[in-house]
């Protein structure tokens, strides 16, 4: 194959493994009823008039299963970081105990579990559609260079190994998901 072929099946692949990296970072910020600091990514707060992840100005853990515990580097901080969480709309309840934030977070109803497996599902085929927009941006490459005079067996073996690329892009996806569907399910 010629250098221009391999560098967009290269650039294709790259692409869809983006599409599956975002996937993963989407799903592990979905509560599947156990507390992780993920929950609290996205969140920033104002320090000092720079608006910084919360992560940057404290200590994030979980002290067991069902709470978080967020002890701010700077005590001046707690309302800050308390007002943030509230205003994130995430679901948690923040309760400030003067030197730290605790965040129990509760169990899933059913329904509640049913809505996260549709949202997974949603984000799943949100990355199935790249991977497949992916898969016809390097098909549309390829057949502009067919048309510059590169051999059509050359153009069909990329096409073919574009497709095995989305194939196995797709499965993953579909494993992701899986995964994180048991993981909500899981009571």
């Amino acid at each position: 194959m010629n250098e221009e072929v391999e560098l967009i099946i290269e650039e294709a692949r790259d692409r869809m493994e983006k599409a599956l990296e975002h996937l993963e970072h989407e799903l592990a910020r979905l509560r599947a009823g156990r507390a992780t600091p993920a929950l609290l990514d996205g969140i920033t707060v104002d320090y000092y008039g720079v608006n910084s992840p919360l992560s940057q100005v404290s200590n994030i853990n979980t002290p067991d299963p069902k709470s978080i515990l967020i002890q701010p580097w700077e005590k001046n901080m707690l309302g800050v970081i308390e007002k943030a969480i509230l205003a994130a709309n995430i679901g948690l309840t923040p309760a400030n105990t003067g030197e730290v934030i605790r965040i129990n977070v509760p169990p899933l109803t059913e329904e509640r579990r049913h809505q996260l497996v549709k949202q997974v599902r949603n984000e799943g085929e949100t990355a199935k559609i790249s991977i497949r927009n992916s898969r016809k941006w390097a098909n549309d490459e390829l057949k502009s260079l067919l048309k510059e005079g590169l051999p059509e067996d050359m153009e069909k073996n990329a096409v073919e190994e574009v497709q095995k690329s989305t194939n196995d892009f797709t499965a993953k996806v579909d494993k992701v998901m899986a995964s994180k569907e048991k993981d909500i399910m899981t009571v």
